[in-house]
């Protein structure tokens, strides 16, 4: 259909691909750690057969297929407990998704996914909550966001019985005067 062009094709012959080769495969490794640098982030692993006991605190993602009893800080970052992990802790992250068991208070700064098999035993803070079907979870849930004000009780919905207020339609004498003094 059309002819490429003469003048474009490459000056080296197609034998220097070897040599190519290495420059190719070469960025693909900055790019790697350029990708890590965009994240900002390093992931670390708990095996299934480590323990701890005490209090964790870190830096990175972390993903616990292990043991932990005690505390568990990573207010900037992500914790996974894995399939195998089992939490007895009080867990502070900015994201935490449970594949295995936690008992004990969860405070997330972002979100709390409780994926399919997870258990929760505690109560969980955090803006955003997510359950799947076939997860398990007892306590409470408290979605409020950091520095947002409570309700005001007229928000509340009524309960039966309880009378309704109704708004007044008309506004009294002194009202309407201000608002005549105000708009004159």
């Amino acid at each position: 259909m059309w002819k490429r062009d003469e003048s474009v094709k490459p000056a080296a012959p197609p034998a220097s691909t070897p040599a190519a080769a290495p420059s190719a495969s070469a960025p693909a490794a900055p790019q790697a750690n350029e990708l890590r640098a965009q994240l900002g982030r390093d992931m670390v692993n708990i095996g299934k057969s480590v323990v701890i006991k005490g209090e964790l605190s870190g830096s990175e993602d972390l993903t616990i297929e292990g043991h932990v009893e005690g505390r568990i800080d990573l207010r900037e970052n992500v914790l996974t407990i894995g399939p195998n992990g089992k939490i007895k802790a009080e867990v502070f992250a900015k994201s935490v998704v449970v594949l295995g068991e936690v008992t004990g208070n969860v405070t997330a700064s972002e979100k709390v996914d409780i994926r399919d098999n997870g258990s929760v035993d505690g109560d969980i803070a955090s803006p955003r909550v997510a359950i799947a079907e076939g997860a398990h979870f007892r306590g409470s849930v408290d979605m409020q966001r950091a520095g947002q004000n409570t309700p005001a009780p007229q928000a509340k919905p009524n309960q039966p019985g309880q009378p309704q207020p109704q708004p007044n339609p008309q506004p009294n004498p002194q009202q309407q005067q201000q608002g005549q003094k105000v708009g004159a």
